[in-house]
């Protein structure tokens, strides 16, 4: 079973398709090409604006809780008892040392006794709920469009953090059935968006736009961090569910009013901008019929290879996500308000850097140094060994923390490189079938997110400097994994089963 880059095994490589041929539409006129509009006021990225924000929203509210949850869960005898059986292997930092967490936060909003286990199950919640609607809402979405399914998952997501403190006084359980409904509203959210750039996206435009908007999750991420901490201690935690989730809905409103599903139903897009993302796309930029390639999917090296490699990538991800701030609580002794900066720090540099690459890659392909393939490996090598190489780095620093914060820092920044290369490489092997492809690796990369926070609970349990080492080392082992599955199997090229359904469905076209 020989398999060349970007071949099915379903597909002759023979007939397989030009890379540049498919992807930038060589046919286009030049006076289409120059008739696109001002790119800073232009309809597709005001939709880059809009999803950017949607997508911080979202980010912050899958967070929220990892770092309310400092102030939620009253630790104070666990944190004597293993002070005594590791021998305060990072001591507290002065100004922390006569600090205790009091029974009742600042408003009198209760604690709660949960076990680091049980801090990983609630975190890992989310995930369950998540892996149960990217696939069907990927499906949808390329079918009837992603405006829905992408407004309407934030919005469920909102609404239902909104009830958050409810459930946690009904109990654990509730709390923990809460939690994967919102992961249930928002698995649908990235497939949409997918579905909607593969008809707004011109080609040589898709990573600057695709990292855009996808670099609200790490902004989200950056500005969630400090804002609950801040919240916490002066309002208490309760108050930060009713904020996020109130801005989930406000954002709701805009984005229901402002979005369409395609330029050409988009009622204050300039013609020369409709005409120049209609005609760069071309028919890939269509919705999809009901019936999909299915097999030939299943058997597509190239997307087994974003399969594999989007579950190592978020790994590490979702480990620094949901953990990181009991890392800097347990180990490093930061109160809340340093602990919740701290662990935004690393996401700061992971925006900037994703938005970045983006302009790198397409700058690249726009100058034809490199095809699509060698750009999209290139930026996922980049994205997952060099941020390996610093968790490992974090393993050892054992009690200093300004040398661990610079670790992480540094490797969540770099991660931001992968957002220009396998993060997006649906839309480069099945432009038509984006969003369900991503719906299938978001599955998949949802499993990452269930089990990292419990792995991160037994690895360390006892909060002791070994338990961290090894939950940093297992992290940067997955990711260079994945980062060899994707050099030696991933593609840029369209794939032939995505080509043969859009033939079919021009020739019926023709024949009505």
């Amino acid at each position: 079973m020989a398999l060349g880059d970007g071949y099915s095994i379903n597909s002759d490589p023979e007939e397989d398709c030009e890379e540049t041929d498919l992807l930038f539409n060589n046919d286009m006129e030049p006076a289409v090409k120059e008739a696109a509009a001002p790119q800073l006021c232009s309809a597709r990225y005001s939709l880059a604006l809009l999803m950017f924000f949607g997508f911080a929203v979202v980010y912050g509210l899958r967070v929220n809780l990892s770092v309310a949850m400092v102030a939620m869960v009253n630790d104070t005898e666990s944190h004597q008892s293993l002070n005594r059986s590791t021998g305060h292997e990072c001591p507290a930092h002065s100004d922390n040392r006569n600090s205790s967490k009091n029974t009742d936060g600042p408003d009198g909003s209760p604690r709660y006794s949960w076990s680091l286990e049980t801090q990983g199950m609630l975190l890992g919640a989310f995930y369950f709920g998540k892996m149960v609607t990217p696939i069907p809402g990927g499906y949808l979405a390329g079918h009837f469009g992603g405006r829905i399914f992408l407004g309407g998952g934030i919005l469920g997501t909102a609404a239902l953090t909104l009830l958050t403190p409810l459930a946690t006084q009904l109990g654990i359980s509730w709390l923990f059935a809460l939690r994967a409904l919102e992961g249930f509203g928002e698995g649908v959210t990235l497939p949409a968006m997918m579905a909607m750039w593969a008809c707004w996206a011109p080609p040589l435009e898709r990573s600057r736009l695709m990292t855009i908007s996808g670099a609200g999750t790490s902004f989200g991420a950056f500005v969630a961090f400090p804002v609950t901490g801040i919240i916490c201690e002066s309002l208490g935690w309760p108050a930060v569910f009713y904020i996020c989730g109130g801005a989930g809905c406000l954002w709701a409103v805009f984005w229901f009013v402002l979005v369409s599903d395609d330029p050409r139903t988009h009622p204050r897009i300039s013609e020369p901008e409709k005409n120049y993302i209609i005609n760069s796309i071309g028919s890939q930029g269509s919705a999809h019929g009901w019936s999909i390639p299915l097999v030939s999917m299943m058997f597509s090296v190239p997307l087994w290879a974003i399969i594999i490699c989007q579950m190592c990538s978020n790994w590490s991800y979702c480990t620094l996500l949901t953990s990181l701030p009991t890392y800097m609580d347990n180990v490093l002794h930061f109160d809340l308000q340093q602990n919740s900066f701290l662990s935004a720090l690393p996401y700061l540099g992971a925006w900037l850097f994703s938005v970045l690459s983006g302009v790198v890659a397409d700058h690249l392909l726009e100058r034809e140094v490199m095809s699509v393939t060698a750009v999209r490996k290139i930026f996922t090598l980049a994205g997952l060994v060099l941020p390996a190489a610093f968790l490992v780095a974090v393993g050892y620093t054992r009690c200093s923390s300004a040398l661990a914060v610079t670790c992480l820092t540094l490797s969540t920044t770099l991660w931001g490189a992968s957002e220009a290369g396998v993060l997006i490489n649906q839309i480069d092997i099945a432009p038509r079938y984006a969003g369900f492809l991503l719906g299938i690796t978001n599955t998949f990369g949802t499993i990452p997110g269930v089990l990292s926070p419990i792995a991160v609970g037994y690895l360390a349990k006892d909060h002791s400097l070994a338990g961290w080492r090894n939950v940093f080392l297992l992290s940067a082992g997955v990711n260079v994994f994945g980062a060899l599955f994707f050099l030696a199997l991933g593609s840029g090229k369209i794939q032939r089963w995505a080509v043969e359904e859009e033939l079919i469905t021009d020739e019926e076209m023709m024949e009505r």
